[in-house]
């Protein structure tokens, strides 16, 4: 097996800045930009596809059969869909979270001008005092909540005068925490974290001076969270994609927070029985803990891309990570185990 070291600090460094990036599905600027500026120490050449997504190629030994690798940058988020009369906001969603999982969350306003509001997450009826147990019972859906900003605002005039306005974008905040016992906690490692493997295992090939066994593009997507991330972006001669996303950590699933989740089927259907074989037997000869795991409730880029029609045979691993589109955790030794796998792949004749 070729010699090379990951890097896992810097890893874990490189995740939590872009976990601290906002970059809900189409507010991907700066996220894509940041990627962009750390993947340009790499030997790769960069580009971006017209939709925003940033697109590296890695030249290989070979490139008679090329290989893709995916991971997403876009994370959930919300719009302004209403200002209401009292001055607050009612959102959309972006991407598929329940409303429980961010009531009382802290938020961003990023208007069209630049401003950034700051503002929560609240339900109509919060306090307990004042709606005693409506405060307790209520539905947990859309008409029930309301961004409170903290800005003095009364009317919906008061709130336009802040540059507020239907379509500005919501993010929530991370609240990105690393613990010394290695456990990550924040929102968005779905699928930053997956991003954060794909430049781990790139680096730590890159400084061994290890080249890929095939030509390789690397496509960061922008729009995976609704549907559609990986549908363009990708070079049509590629023989094999691997998508690199979370693998969900619970009570019925077989993935944890320690390995890689290598998905043999979830709400699209089985992944290419190839490519899962090939990607067990890499990490059982480089002895790498893994798990295999069916999701019933989650889709990937991988679907997006076959479903646009790539010929390809098409494969998913991820980081394992708990209470996932809510406030999530993982391990580093969750991410050192897929960046391995990654590695592997990666140089696998």
């Amino acid at each position: 097996m070729p010699d090379y070291t990951l890097d896992h600090k810097l890893m874990v460094d490189f995740l939590v800045n872009l976990l601290n990036i906002p970059s809900p599905t189409g507010f991907h600027e700066e996220a894509i930009a940041h990627c962009e500026q750390v993947f340009a120490t790499l030997p790769v050449s960069l580009s971006r596809s017209r939709k925003g997504a940033l697109i590296a190629t890695w030249e290989g030994a070979k490139s008679d059969a090329p290989r893709g690798l995916t991971a997403h940058i876009d994370t959930l988020g919300a719009m302004v869909a209403q200002i209401k009369s009292n001055g607050r906001l009612k959102l959309t969603q972006i991407g598929g979270w329940a409303w429980g999982s961010v009531e009382g969350e802290g938020v961003t306003v990023h208007t069209q001008n630049g401003n950034k509001i700051r503002g929560t997450i609240l339900p109509l009826k919060a306090s307990v005092h004042i709606h005693g147990n409506e405060a307790r019972e209520f539905k947990r859906e859309a008409e029930a909540y309301e961004v409170r900003l903290d800005a003095r605002t009364l009317s919906a005039a008061d709130t336009r005068k802040l540059g507020t306005e239907i379509g500005d974008f919501v993010s929530f905040d991370p609240r990105v925490e690393v613990s010394p016992s290695g456990f990550i906690r924040s929102r968005h490692l779905d699928d930053k974290a997956g991003v954060a493997c794909i430049y781990g295992a790139v680096k730590a090939l890159a400084d061994a001076n290890i080249v890929p066994a095939q030509r390789t593009t690397i496509l960061i997507s922008n729009y995976e969270e609704v549907g559609h991330g990986a549908s363009s972006g990708l070079p049509a001669d590629l023989s094999e994609l691997l998508t690199v996303d979370m693998a969900a950590v619970g009570d019925s699933q077989n993935s944890d927070e320690f390995s890689v989740g290598i998905c043999v089927k979830d709400s699209g259907g089985p992944y290419h029985i190839a490519m899962t074989r090939k990607l067990t037997t890499l990490a059982e000869q480089a002895r790498i803990p893994y798990k295999l795991d069916t999701y019933p409730y989650y889709g990937s880029d991988g679907e997006a891309f076959w479903r646009a029609g790539g010929d390809v045979i098409v494969g998913l691993i991820g980081p394992g990570v708990d209470a996932s589109h809510h406030y999530e955790r993982t391990h580093q030794d969750s991410l050192v185990a897929t960046a391995m796998l990654i590695a592997e792949y990666l140089i696998a004749g």
